[in-house]
């Protein structure tokens, strides 16, 4: 009787045993991970929802009477793009933020070094699931603003909506995972979020158009890539942007190739996250 040779057979000792992408185990990381975001959905998709709502109640009753246009649109109209897709970028950092930091607080990190899980297939299948979130409330966020009055939210150019919205999680959620592994407690993750991700995320066009601002400003917000999020997401509802369409697109993919990277030579070098 002959016996099933074992996977571990010609291997050398720390050679890896599993040939290929391990599809099981980057699935059930992935659905770890949205599992936890989605058992508290009224407060991971739902909530922002509200909270976007009320910005555009605000902003609407304060800069949006008199019949206002902004790149040739009216300003609610201008408005809403823009508070999508915020939305989607912060909850995307949120959720990417959270899962390391909170494994090294409870010392349950090993749960995600230990799985048979190469570098790449851990940094996906984090960032898969705070992308997921993102476009959960994007998704939630758009029903609420199609019953918004006089304010149409249809795209169109479905591609750059699809392709800006992505680009923009993407980022957000490899800020995210950098900030998991770099932070030692909850107030790292929340500094981060009110001094780099809040800041870049408001003065990046969502409430005015940057060509309204002194030419020294618009280089600046030219050299923030969350304006690039924004206008281009814009675009694909609008069709009107403050700048070339194509070079955001471009560049924010390179962009995140060059988060990518960091992300995997971090978690590959162990800092912060072995001991």
């Amino acid at each position: 009787m002959n016996e099933k040779t074992p996977i571990w057979a010609g291997k050398a000792p720390g050679e890896p045993l599993l040939d290929g992408v391990n599809w099981h185990g980057l699935k059930t990381l992935y659905a770890k991970e949205v599992r936890r975001f989605f058992k508290v959905q009224m407060q991971t998709v739902w909530a922002p929802s509200i909270t976007t709502l009320l910005y555009m109640v605000i902003f609407t009753i304060a800069l949006g009477r008199g019949d206002r246009e902004v790149l040739g649109v009216p300003f609610n109209e201008f408005l809403a793009p823009g508070l999508i897709v915020m939305a989607m970028i912060q909850n995307a950092f949120a959720n990417a933020s959270f899962s390391l930091l909170v494994g090294k607080i409870q010392g349950t990190i090993v749960d995600y070094l230990m799985p048979p899980l190469s570098i790449g297939e851990l940094i996906a299948g984090m960032v898969g699931a705070a992308v997921t979130r993102a476009f959960l409330v994007g998704g939630a966020v758009w029903i609420v603003m199609t019953l918004w009055p006089d304010v149409s939210v249809m795209p169109v150019n479905l591609g750059w909506v699809f392709w800006f919205g992505l680009m923009g999680s993407l980022m957000l959620s490899f800020l995210g995972l950098l900030t998991s592994i770099w932070a030692e407690k909850f107030d790292h993750a929340a500094m981060v979020t009110n001094f780099v991700v809040a800041p870049l995320a408001l003065l990046s066009g969502t409430f005015y158009s940057v060509e309204a601002l002194p030419e020294t400003f618009q280089k600046i917000s030219h050299a923030n890539p969350f304006f690039y999020v924004i206008d281009g997401f814009r675009t694909g509802f609008l069709g009107v942007s403050d700048s070339p369409v194509l070079v955001g697109a471009i560049g924010l993919a390179v962009f995140n190739l060059f988060l990518f990277a960091w992300c995997y030579a971090l978690l590959k070098s162990g800092w912060k996250i072995r001991s």
